[in-house]
């Protein structure tokens, strides 16, 4: 599933294609994804896109008038055409910029989302609810430590809960609480304020290179141009079961089931 830095990164790839142009059609030849996609979206054609945005994994394209709101689901993607090939059988949705590229949509599981918002995004019902981003100044260790009091649910669970802070997907849960030394399975509200702390900045320099590099190399993701990105190469524990553990000690890198989600960390350095 593409995470916040894939998302990113595919907002940083749009951006040059689209912002400041106006969109001449929209496309939408498979309107069934996750929800279906309502003919309000049509109220965009003919509006100059004024800003690409993101919230959380949540990709805003700021029009004059309204917004158009996409989620990547779990094998979304994008691509920009000069000169668009015929659709497949997974090209959803087509957007024409004006004298300049087609912007495609392709989605094989058809987990994603389309809305049109007429007002304010993040009002919008699943926008309005969640958590901070992880890099506004309000999330800390100190955030963390005080909603997690009184918890007893598995730590990896409470990071990746997106009204507690967004886009801490699976992947980077795994890194960052392997950055921090914390077990993935022990109860968020038995972590001390300074282990947070280590957790909460794991967090955020884990994201930050993965948005620096280009996301993480799936195998259903791809940025705007077409190329993947590449921190899939830096990962330290995810995917690697059986591994020798990156960090200093003897262990070996294990594979557990949390939350229905593959799970990998070390047991001899992680407690």
């Amino acid at each position: 599933m593409p995470e916040l830095p894939e998302v990113e990164t595919t907002r940083r790839g749009l951006a040059p294609l689209a912002e400041g142009r106006t969109i001449a059609a929209i496309t939408i030849r498979q309107p069934l994804l996750r929800w279906p996609i309502d003919g309000g979206v049509q109220q965009a054609r003919g509006q100059r896109v004024v800003a690409m945005q993101r919230r959380a994994k949540w990709l805003i394209w700021q029009l004059e008038q309204g917004h158009l709101l996409w989620h990547l689901g779990m094998s979304g993607s994008f691509r920009g055409w000069k000169q668009a090939p015929a659709p497949g059988p997974h090209d959803h949705v087509d957007v024409q910029i004006a004298g300049g590229h087609l912007i495609r949509y392709t989605d094989p599981r058809r987990f994603g989302a389309l809305f049109w918002c007429p007002g304010d995004p993040l009002l919008h019902p699943r926008l309005s609810n969640l958590g901070p981003e992880p890099f506004d100044p309000a999330f800390d260790g100190r955030y963390l430590y005080r909603l997690s009091r009184g918890r007893r649910s598995a730590v990896k669970t409470f990071i990746m809960d997106g009204h507690i802070v967004v886009g801490v997907g699976n992947i980077y849960a795994c890194e960052a609480l392997f950055e921090a030394g914390i077990h993935p399975r022990r109860p968020a509200g038995r972590i001390s304020l300074g282990r947070y702390q280590r957790l909460a900045e794991a967090i955020v320099r884990i994201l930050s290179q993965a948005i620096e590099v280009g996301g993480t190399s799936l195998r259903d993701f791809t940025v705007g141009d077409g190329t993947p990105g590449y921190f899939g190469q830096s990962l330290k524990v995810y995917g690697r079961e059986g591994a020798h553990c990156p960090g200093d000690c003897a262990g070996t890198v294990k594979r557990v089931v949390i939350g229905q989600r593959s799970t990998f960390f070390c047991p001899a350095c992680q407690r």
